[in-house]
């Protein structure tokens, strides 16, 4: 009894320590906020006192830049560094402009210091606040880390980890939500020709292509469609986890990357996979009935500009409304490829390497609405933003909180959305009544409805009364025509 009181005692010391630091650590914060506050309104008072107070340029200004071949670039700099405080604490400092002419001129600046087109840098600049724009903007001009994904077909993480730390690569693991995963620091040796990899040891792989092969999640001994496969890094990582059971069809629409996909395929000893090269969007009708199916569609890259800096230029409002359209054929027939009657799948991942609303979360929605059959589940990711369910007057479906989004400037990977969907039985859709405009989901299966359709028959003796009182009818009519034709034949006889 004395050490249990000793211990409930400790445990209520403890419990008020706490409640202590967190009275604590609250009036901190509402210390820091309000030097934040004071440092800003003495931000304004210094600018004011050194004569040189923030202005927009005046329109005279700008064509000045522009005749002289752009502004300098430090005046950029602190021209969006003031535009950004500006807006941050825009309520204090209104009186110098609207609220449209600081955005207007910030995406100026935003499009001709990190070398964006106008559209596009606009686009991007709607999907966070004014802040964490500047920051993912940012984060767009360094280079993601280098990662690798061990192959447990070949070898264990932690025995790739020993042989390539042997040969003077720096390295750990990406972190706990994945067990495969390695991060490359520096290497003395070129990473993608050690004899580890030529053994099909590991894939050079960026971290945020891991996360729908987590999210699909394939079971061993099933089926599996990867609908845009080339070059191999997630067909391998699937039939990985399949542990070499099953069967994986590796689809890729152009042919020519079918090339590295086998080989890659080979090099990993990935025994379980077919390669295949059709067009998406007819795989219901040449293949279907599979347990799972990742469909990684094609995008418009703004995730991973990073790597292909060419996005910043090459993409208009033309680009995105394809490539959506395109996404939308795909998604559906990812759906229809896949059976629900699987006993352990059933289930269709929708990834994008692009960060925008169009390609992602309208997409989802879109397939949500023409698919009444399918829902939305969990994708078993434990880190990344939900997906919008509001966004600049849209209102989609609210289970697109399940979806994730992965930012550069967040978790230090290349952008990515990741949508995991739930494939059920087909039902019937009936109107409950004419007064309102409700619908019930009956869950009546396509099956029973066929079988009901077989045992339907004709019974005779049901249709025995009818089809004697036809014939009665038909001979009373006979006998009526015959009645009538007799008086012609004894006229013409009497004139005769």
């Amino acid at each position: 009894m004395a050490n249990i009181a000793a211990r409930s005692k400790a445990l209520d010391e403890k419990a008020q320590a706490e409640a202590a630091l967190d009275v604590e650590e609250m009036q901190q914060a509402a210390y820091n906020e309000e030097d934040d506050e004071e440092d800003f309104d003495m931000d304004i008072e210094d600018e004011e006192a050194d004569g040189e107070p923030f202005c927009l340029p005046t329109a005279e200004e700008k064509e000045a830049e522009s005749s002289a071949g752009g502004p300098d670039v430090h005046v950029v700099q602190r021209r969006m560094r003031e535009c950004v405080r500006v807006l941050g604490k825009f309520k204090k400092t209104s009186g110098k402009g609207s609220r449209s002419e600081y955005i207007n001129q910030l995406l100026s600046d935003i499009s001709s210091y990190y070398g964006y087109n106008e559209f596009l840098a606009e686009k991007l600049f709607q999907l966070f606040p004014v802040a964490e724009a500047i920051e993912f903007f940012e984060a767009n001009e360094v280079a993601r880390p280098v990662t690798i994904r061990t192959n447990t077909l070949r070898t264990r993480r932690r025995d790739l980890a020993q042989a390539l730390v042997n040969r003077g690569v720096n390295l750990e693991p990406i972190g706990k939500w994945t067990n495969v995963g390695l991060q490359v620091f520096e290497s003395n040796v070129p990473i993608g020709a050690t004899p580890e990899y030529l053994a099909g040891h590991y894939m050079l792989q960026a971290a945020s292509s891991f996360l729908p092969v987590i999210a699909l999640s394939p079971q061993p001994n099933e089926r599996v469609l990867d609908m845009a496969s080339a070059p191999g890094g997630k067909t391998t990582h699937i039939a990985a986890l399949l542990q070499n059971t099953g069967v994986v069809f590796a689809n890729d629409a152009n042919k020519a990357r079918t090339k590295s996909l086998s080989a890659n395929i080979h090099r990993l000893g990935c025994k379980n996979v077919v390669v295949c090269s059709y067009d998406g969007r007819e795989f219901p009708k040449v293949m279907g009935g599979f347990d799972r199916v990742l469909l990684d569609a094609p995008c418009s890259g703004t995730g991973v500009i990073s790597k292909d800096s060419s996005v910043k230029v090459n993409k208009s409002e033309r680009d995105f409304t394809l490539l959506a359209h395109l996404q939308k054929q795909l998604i559906l027939c990812a759906i229809d490829s896949v059976s629900p009657d699987s006993k352990s799948g059933g289930y269709v991942v929708y990834s994008t390497c692009s960060v925008t609303v169009d390609e992602n979360e309208s997409v989802v929605d879109y397939a949500l609405r023409k698919r009444p059959n399918v829902k939305l589940v969990d994708t078993g990711l434990e880190f990344g933003r939900e997906g919008y369910t509001k966004y600049r007057g849209k209102v989609f479906n609210p289970s697109l909180a399940l979806t994730r989004r992965f930012y550069p400037h967040v978790h230090n990977m290349d952008g990515f959305y990741v949508a995991k969907f739930k494939v059920e039985k087909r039902g019937k859709v009936l109107k409950a009544s004419e007064s309102t405009n409700e619908s019930i989901f009956v869950g009546i299966e396509e099956e029973e409805l066929q079988g009901a359709q077989e045992k339907v028959t004709f019974d005779d003796a049901e249709d025995r009364p009818y089809l004697e009182e036809s014939q009665r009818r038909q001979e009373k009519r006979l006998q009526i025509r015959r009645m009538k034709a007799k008086p012609k034949a004894l006229t013409v006889e009497a004139t005769a």
